[in-house]
């Protein structure tokens, strides 16, 4: 190994030389070079040498390279500053070396890693960013390496064609691509735009020899000035003579012509490419849309025709997906360009058509992802309102579409279609809107309904009910505080602590400050736990219900209650240790009572999770900290005894 890195070293000698001599890199400077370029040959000769290894050689030269340009820049201008005259210089050896360094480092690294892509690709920006010979070559490579891979065909063609300027090379690249990845969109889609950029560079070039007029790409600001001076050609005055016209005229017929020709082969080529493409993947929406937009880019002969054929294949392959008729609606939406009082009315005569469409989706696909996306374009078409207007002021047209969202909400309630995501927006919309006592009747028939285990729309439904409480007065009267616990009642009592958790804390704050329905809400979490049971992890009710009375009325309250849940067949490890982290705190301030009561909270706890590690650990802390070295000893072998499995975290007391 070492005889190969000398050989290539010594190889390295020419152009060292050179550098010195031309006084770009000093001696201790080439020395270092000579040192740092060692051990990255060392590198690259191990058995395995990584892909990190090839990296950081291929950064270290090209940063050489780099300061090697910028230095000998450098003396040329401080020999133009001595008033010598530029003498133009052969290039040498150290011109051409560190370019065809960083290459043969590239093709080592590509032979070792052949699978890495990325690698590849720096390689081919590489060869074209130095413009090298050997681009080729290593397209080739990679090509045959790599002959799935649609990005492959794609690079290696946009080469030919905008670089090497070879359109036949590039032509046979792209469909050798379509051979090999029949099911690339990407492929299907760049091989349409080669093929059009390269009509429309034909057609440019008759345009400058001035045997033609025009392009095949459609402008939109040319083609609506077109379509005003067609509509107000009785405003303008003629200045020429009526031959010169007739002589326009005919020119303007032949040039038209002309431009039928380019027209109808951008025509034929997207038809074929087209049909090839949906031959090969029927059932990609993608494609289609993309083929869409490039139609309507373009001028083409029979463009409507075409537009017209492609809507109908998707309508037919695809009018039972949803994404499909939210496209086609959106397509009528007008440009948000479009401002003005004379544009409203044509905006908002747009808007129905697409909501047409969208009624016409719901029959035929009545589903809730329809439905979700016609409420979504409503939506969207409000707030596209709301910035047109005064802000929180709506327009006749955002009325009109508020009211067409409570009929779909409606429509999918009665289709069988309404998810718990559609049912809690429909609600919260009415509550946005101030409907509160709307909002309230629809969330109560929703909660009766196949909707009634959701726990979202009960916590919307109970919000909503409280917001209609409070909305006079902060404080509910004694009728309706009651209502709303019968409420919470209801939906808790039916659910699971863990499902319920955001309907408990809601309660635990909404009746903190009345005592009679704080105190019927703690009976209704003890029947809770004792039926569930405590949670080892997560949400723990017992441990939030006694943290809240801890807060709310002190460490005598919540040692009362703590011990209420305790007694309970299964309280849950984390209440344990939510008490215990209660009862340690005030232990370390000196409390001899809470010390008593840590130690027994540990007893209790140990008793039923006596293989927890982390509750031994715990314990014996407590001991070392606050108790004597023999209590601290006694727990550490009875820890011993009873974690046989887990004893090797206990080789010693001061591990513990």
């Amino acid at each position: 190994m070492a005889d190969v890195v000398q050989y290539r070293l010594e190889r390295m000698v020419d152009e060292l030389d050179d550098l010195e001599s031309r006084g770009i890199f000093t001696r201790r400077e080439i020395a270092e070079i000579v040192k740092q370029r060692r051990k990255f040959e060392y590198r690259l000769k191990r058995p395995s040498p990584l892909k990190q290894d090839f990296i950081a050689y291929i950064d270290y030269e090209t940063q050489l390279d780099a300061l090697r340009r910028l230095r000998k820049k450098a003396a040329t201008r401080e020999l133009l500053r001595q008033g010598k005259k530029k003498i133009k210089t052969r290039k040498s050896v150290s011109d051409f070396a560190p370019v065809s360094r960083i290459m043969e480092i590239y093709r080592l690294a590509v032979m070792r890693h052949k699978g890495d892509v990325e690698l590849w690709f720096r390689y081919l920006e590489f060869c074209r960013q130095r413009k090298n010979g050997r681009m080729k070559k290593v397209l080739a490579q990679v090509i045959r390496f790599h002959p799935k891979l649609p990005g492959v065909w794609i690079y290696a063609a946009a080469w030919e064609f905008d670089h090497n300027l070879n359109v036949a090379a590039a032509r046979a690249l792209m469909q050798s691509g379509l051979r090999m990845c029949p099911n690339s969109e990407d492929l299907w889609v760049e091989y349409l735009r080669m093929e059009l950029t390269y009509l429309n560079k034909l057609k440019a070039r008759k345009v400058a020899l001035g045997e033609d007029k025009g392009t095949l790409v459609r402008d939109k600001k040319d083609a609506d000035e077109k379509q005003w001076k067609e509509e107000n050609k009785d405003l303008f005055m003629s200045l020429d003579d009526e031959d010169k016209e007739n002589n326009d005229h005919v020119s303007d017929e032949e040039s038209g012509k002309k431009l039928d020709l380019f027209s109808e082969h951008a025509s034929g080529l997207l038809k074929t490419i087209y049909g090839g493409a949906i031959q090969a993947l029927p059932s990609s929406f993608s494609l289609r849309k993309q083929f869409l937009e490039i139609l309507e880019s373009i001028e083409v002969a029979d463009s409507e025709e075409l537009r017209i054929e492609i809507l109908r294949d998707m309508k037919r392959d695809f009018s039972a997906d949803p994404e499909y008729w939210n496209w086609l609606a959106r397509l009528e939406m007008p440009d948000a360009s479009i401002t003005g009082e004379k544009n409203e009315d044509a905006m908002h005569s747009r808007l129905q058509k697409a909501v047409q469409v969208y009624e016409e989706a719901i029959k035929a696909v009545p589903s809730a992802p329809m439905f979700k996306l016609y409420i979504n374009f409503l939506l969207d078409a409000i707030a596209s309102e709301r910035r047109e207007v005064e802000a929180f002021s709506l327009s006749n047209h955002a009325s009109s579409y508020i009211s067409d969202i409570l009929k779909v909400y409606e429509k999918a309630e009665t289709t069988g279609c309404l998810t718990e995501e559609l049912a809690c927006q429909c609600i919260s919309f009415y509550t946005q809107l101030g409907r509160l006592e709307e909002a309230k009747k629809v969330a109560e028939n929703l909660c009766i309904g196949k909707l009634s285990d959701s726990v979202q729309l009960w916590l919307l439904r109970v919000s909503v009910e409280i917001r209609c409480i409070t909305k006079d007065s902060l404080s509910p009267s004694k009728a309706d505080a009651l209502s709303i616990f019968e409420l919470f009642r209801t939906v808790l009592t039916k659910m699971s602590i863990s499902e319920a958790e955001s309907l408990w804390i809601m309660a635990l704050k909404f009746f903190a400050n009345q005592k009679k329905s704080f105190e019927k809400l703690i009976e209704l979490s003890l029947k809770a736990v004792a039926k569930y049971g405590g949670n080892e992890n997560g949400f723990s009710l017992s441990s939030a219900v006694v943290n809240f009375i801890l807060q709310k009325d002190g460490l005598k309250h919540a040692r009362e209650v703590y011990k209420r849940f305790l007694a309970l067949p299964h309280p849950g490890l984390a209440l344990y240790k939510n008490c215990i982290e209660l009862e340690s705190n005030l232990a370390s301030l000196g409390n001899e009572d809470s010390l008593v009561n840590t130690r027994k909270l540990y007893e209790a706890a140990l008793a039923t999770y006596d293989q927890d590690t982390s509750l031994w650990k715990d314990y014996h802390s407590l001991e070392t900290k606050l108790g004597t070295s023999e209590t601290a000893a006694a727990i550490y072998w009875r820890a011993r005894k009873s974690l046989k499995d887990s004893a090797v975290d206990f080789t010693s007391p001061d591990q513990l």
